[in-house]
């Protein structure tokens, strides 16, 4: 008698590693990718003409909205839909905002194949995945609440990544460049993150960003 197999989406900008994934997920038994999706546009169009999957997987960064927004979207159309989100994106910084956004889980991609098929499974079973790590900060974490978190939390999803991209280090053009954005938007962000988090000059937006990277780490 053949398994009833969990049907996967993947949303994620580079059809390299979307084809990569869909091979590794379509080895085992119990799965397969059922749908692909470069952009969020094109994945609700998808949703809304196949009905829900048992999960998606989807990428942090993608060329037109953030992930972010794209989990919005599609809990927006279907609630209870699972969304993993799988990204660059150092897990330490973002996996709070995923979870906070909605998202089951958070899984980097530079993790062995294994570590996402686990994931898969465990989201799929109903629970929230993170590595250990992770999980273990988010605890101490959560015990804690100091104030200066409480702030960052007001960022828009986009205004985070731009605060992230100014600790590591990048200017303006670099990060409209990495988020396929203009130079006119990430300085919008910037002056808004400065705002949000009372900052009172770029000087200082580069001092607070640099040691808020260096604090997650």
């Amino acid at each position: 008698m053949s398994t009833v197999k969990a049907k996967v989406m993947l949303i994620d900008d580079h059809a390299m590693l979307r084809h990569g994934m869909a091979m590794l997920i379509n080895m085992e038994p119990d799965m397969e990718v059922f749908a692909e999706a470069g952009d969020g546009n094109e994945a609700l169009a998808i949703l809304k003409k196949t009905g829900p999957v048992d999960i998606v997987l989807l990428d942090v960064t993608l060329k037109t909205v953030s992930g972010f927004e794209v989990i919005k979207s599609m809990h927006a159309l279907i609630p209870t839909l699972p969304v993993l989100f799988i990204s660059m994106h150092d897990e330490s910084v973002y996996a709070e905002r995923a979870l906070r956004a909605g998202a089951r889980g958070y899984v980097m991609k530079q993790e062995p194949g294994e570590v996402l098929l686990t994931a898969i499974r465990e989201v799929l079973k109903g629970n929230v995945y993170l590595s250990k790590q992770m999980h273990d900060k988010l605890l101490k974490r959560i015990a804690g609440g100091s104030e200066p978190e409480q702030l960052i939390n007001t960022l828009t999803p986009s205004e985070f990544e731009v605060l992230h991209l100014i600790g590591q280090g990048h200017s303006s053009q670099e990060i409209a460049k990495l988020l396929y954005r203009s130079i006119k938007t990430i300085e919008t962000h910037r002056f808004n993150i400065r705002v949000k988090l009372n900052l009172k000059d770029g000087a200082d937006l580069i001092r607070y960003a640099t040691r808020w990277i260096s604090e997650e780490h």
